[in-house]
């Protein structure tokens, strides 16, 4: 039944995972809600429909405790699907990145995205196979830019991590992807992009804004649809409004 499939999103309290929860929903997934911040995990309680939705509170750092999740995340159902949109970012030139922050997004980013998807993947292999995971990376990942030692590194990272679990996972009907975005509107990118961040971003974006996270769903849903995707593993695919393949551009009005 498409009811009992469960939709696992770390992150997912806000910004492109709470999105991503909002879509799915629409779409006939359940829906597990992990996220650190537990005001907004408050905030998505009222957001998301609480007769599909689960909620926990979660370091993506803790192996026991991602793990835990995962075991009990998909409930009665099944997990078909997992999300990693647990992130964190810094814009500090490399030269004046002190090791502990560059360790630290890491942990995060890498490590974390790592905990998710080996635990959905051991799940979705242990319930006799299928599912999608999807890994959400950065352009950052896929082009160098100023600031981003640390999260571009992390982000470049989760982009090989996607390629090689896309090959360990095969053999079990497993699909894992990497969506890398472009700057979008969300609490994070609200933190780490001063207005100076932005215009550089601006004046290098072919359509001259920022995407709103319901713009990064779409994709999203269609990477987790076997359906519609089921052919598609192991690629990083970019929802950047041009960014990735812009080389020279026209002065900025």
């Amino acid at each position: 039944m498409a009811d009992d499939k469960v939709l696992a999103i770390t992150g997912g309290a806000s910004g492109i995972g709470l999105a991503i929860a909002e879509a799915a929903l629409a779409e006939g997934w359940r829906v597990a809600v992990a996220d650190r911040d537990e005001a907004a995990l408050e905030r998505a309680r009222g957001a998301l429909d609480p007769a599909r939705s689960a909620f926990a509170a979660l370091d993506v750092t803790d192996e026991a405790a991602v793990e835990g999740w995962i075991a009990g995340a998909a409930g009665p159902g099944r997990l078909a699907g997992a999300v990693s949109a647990a992130g964190i970012a810094a814009d500090v030139p490399a030269l004046d990145t002190p090791v502990d922050l560059f360790r630290h997004i890491l942990d995060v980013n890498v490590a974390g995205t790592f905990l998710l998807a080996r635990a959905a993947g051991r799940a979705m292999r242990d319930a006799g196979g299928g599912g999608a995971i999807l890994l959400i990376a950065s352009v950052s990942g896929l082009r160098g830019a100023k600031g981003r030692a640390a999260y571009g590194a992390s982000k470049a990272a989760v982009v090989n991590l996607a390629q090689v679990m896309a090959i360990d996972c095969a053999p079990h009907g497993i699909r894992v992807n990497a969506l890398c975005p472009g700057p979008v509107e969300t609490p994070l990118v609200a933190r780490v992009h001063t207005p100076e961040v932005r215009a550089q971003w601006l004046r290098h974006l072919p359509m001259r804004r920022y995407a709103a996270p319901e713009e990064i769903t779409p994709m999203a849903l269609f990477l987790l649809d076997g359906n519609k995707s089921g052919y598609l593993t192991g690629q990083a695919i970019a929802v950047d409004g041009g960014y990735a393949g812009a080389g020279l551009m026209p002065p900025s009005n």
